[in-house]
């Protein structure tokens, strides 16, 4: 190979490559042309291994042509490499641009159980009279469930309740959340004013009024000087509070073995305003709950001396209460967990 044969195909090869480098239209294939054309096996590269062939005067000169041709092939690639990158940059600007005006998307969000709307609302009534809310256990020992409650084991009284054993005779699935009255005033001395909501468990046959699993709330007041007046001034401010101040109350006798006397308050009804419908078989009255003053033995047992204190408790549904706030006549609705029933309490 001569000296005009290695000169005429470096001027090619720049003629080339220049053409190349301008019609790139992404960086990667910058990146990509550097290698192909000024790499160890590039282009440039293997047009230069001539030069051994030619003469020791010549070298220099073709030394020179090839340094030319690669610093214009350098400066091409850096120019053009600068533009697309500067374009690529801008192109993503205008694709990924935000505009902070455009409306979110909706996000779902859930809400409160219909029943822990209703545990919620009650809490927040007795709570601007001084109640505090507590927890008890679910499962609880015969001792506290029953017997420190006046409900021996031969009681009768144990008729009433549908108890389902963890291990027989100790313990057990609470059947109602009146053993919380024995915690809180083992745990706490008087005044004592204490709400107990909470899940209760009974072997029943479900159906649109009973469950096997259930909410109720206890509410406890121990003091000195309380009387069957305060309980009622507290029921009713209660009632008119959930359900209107216009509706009537009253109390008729009931009976609990935890209580004495015991009674149970109800609500006009919420249907038919008293007049008498269905819904509350004609009478006018719909029960909510029952309550009572805390019996002499429950008191003893809490370890108060009943002598100096009384006290007053009261219990209630709260599935009937959410019944009664929202016109729902199954309770099994609540357990369903149906989307079309629970998205009307948002």
């Amino acid at each position: 190979m001569d000296l005009e044969s290695l000169r005429a195909d470096l001027e090619q090869l720049r003629e080339r490559a220049l053409e190349r480098i301008a019609a790139s239209t992404q960086p990667d294939q910058i990146e990509q042309l550097t290698v192909d054309l000024l790499g160890k096996k590039g282009e440039l590269t293997l047009v230069l291994r001539g030069i051994g062939a030619l003469p020791a005067e010549d070298r220099p000169r073709v030394g020179a042509i090839a340094n030319q041709v690669r610093q214009a092939i350098e400066a091409a690639l850096d120019e053009r490499g600068r533009e697309l990158r500067k374009g690529a940059v801008a192109d993503r600007l205008r694709d990924e641009a935000l505009d902070v005006t455009t409306p979110g998307r909706p996000i779902p969000r859930g809400a409160y159980h219909p029943i822990a709307q209703t545990l919620a609302r009650i809490a927040d009534v007795f709570g601007q009279f001084g109640f505090v809310v507590y927890e008890s256990p679910e499962i609880e020992d015969d001792l506290t469930n029953f017997q420190m409650l006046n409900i021996p084991r031969d009681h009768p009284a144990r008729d009433l309740w549908d108890t389902m054993y963890v291990d027989i005779p100790e313990h057990l699935l609470r059947t109602h959340t009146s053993p919380g009255q024995i915690r809180v005033m083992h745990a706490e001395k008087p005044p004592i004013r204490a709400l107990l909501p909470g899940r209760c468990f009974r072997y029943e046959a479900t159906d649109a009024a009973h469950a096997s699993e259930f909410f109720q709330v206890e509410g406890l007041m121990v003091d000195e000087g309380t009387t069957m007046a305060d309980l009622r001034g507290l029921l009713d401010q209660f009632a008119h509070a959930l359900f209107g101040a216009d509706k009537r109350t009253r109390f008729r006798p009931g009976y609990y073995p935890f209580t004495e006397p015991s009674v149970a308050f109800d609500v006009e009804c919420l249907i038919c305003g008293g007049r008498g419908c269905p819904a509350c078989s004609h009478t006018g009255w719909m029960a909510i709950l029952g309550a009572g003053m805390v019996h002499p033995v429950v008191l003893q047992y809490g370890g108060i001396d009943p002598e100096r204190y009384q006290g007053f408790a009261f219990g209630m549904g709260a599935e009937r209460i959410t019944n009664l706030r929202h016109g729902v006549g199954d309770l099994r609705l609540y357990l369903e967990n149906d989307l079309r029933f629970l998205e009307q309490f948002r």
